[in-house]
């Protein structure tokens, strides 16, 4: 018999290597790894799908022309929008902690006010009892809520009398409320020097010896200039 001819054997050959170095060089597959002639001709398919494919999508590329600068725009207005949103997470940060420090200063302020308010208010109806022997006088917050906003109303119960606010009290009993008021924010809080002004032009005699009786004795520490028209 003639010898058989390996020419097509060598053809079919050199093609399976030809198609395995080039799957290993596209899909990095391990030079140890061999493959079956079915597998290449699966993959040989799958190639030319994917070679399809990419021209396919170059064809659209081209028609479309997408501005592909976008994307480093993108990035760029990505790390400023977080710049400056750790920026404004900073800020917020010290507002509230701001915000923390004046609410406690409030607080504080409401309270010291507050405090201050029941010894001063104590001592006016203390101090108003021994001027007019038997009278009364009370300090309040017009607003109970919020001692800040709409002040304080003052008013007093004179000897045999109602209760009046100091608009609807007489000249004397104006006087006489008013210097209660100042000998009690002066017990509170001492002040080293007084001027006072014809304090006594609508007070009685008996009134008049009443108050020079109570500055010459409670208020030793502090100087009281009175001016005064009377003889």
């Amino acid at each position: 018999m003639p010898p058989e001819n390996n020419e097509d054997d060598d053809d079919v050959e050199f093609v399976h290597r030809r198609l395995v170095s080039n799957v290993r060089t596209e899909f990095n597959f391990p030079y140890n790894y061999d493959f079956a002639f079915e597998e290449l001709d699966e993959i040989e398919v799958r190639l030319q799908e994917f070679e399809y494919a990419l021209v396919v999508l170059d064809e659209e590329l081209k028609v479309e022309k997408p501005n592909l600068n976008i994307l480093k725009e993108y990035r760029n207005r990505l790390n400023d929008f977080n710049a400056k949103n750790d920026v404004l997470a900073t800020e917020k940060a010290a507002q509230d902690n701001l915000r923390g420090e004046f609410m406690d200063l409030k607080k504080l302020r409401h309270d010291e006010f507050v405090k201050g308010f029941t010894v001063i208010g104590t001592k006016l109806r203390e101090m108003y009892q021994l001027i007019t022997r038997g009278g009364d006088a009370e300090l309040e917050f017009a607003d109970s809520l919020d001692p800040f906003t709409e002040g304080i109303v003052f008013t007093v119960r004179p000897p045999l009398k109602s209760w009046k606010k100091m608009a609807n009290l007489s000249g004397g009993e104006k006087t006489i409320a008013s210097l209660a008021l100042v000998f009690a924010l002066h017990h509170y809080k001492p002040t080293a020097l007084y001027v006072m002004d014809e304090i006594d032009a609508a007070l009685d005699y008996q009134n008049v010896s009443i108050i020079a009786n109570y500055i010459k004795s409670r208020t030793k520490n502090t100087q009281f200039i009175i001016v005064s028209l009377r003889s």
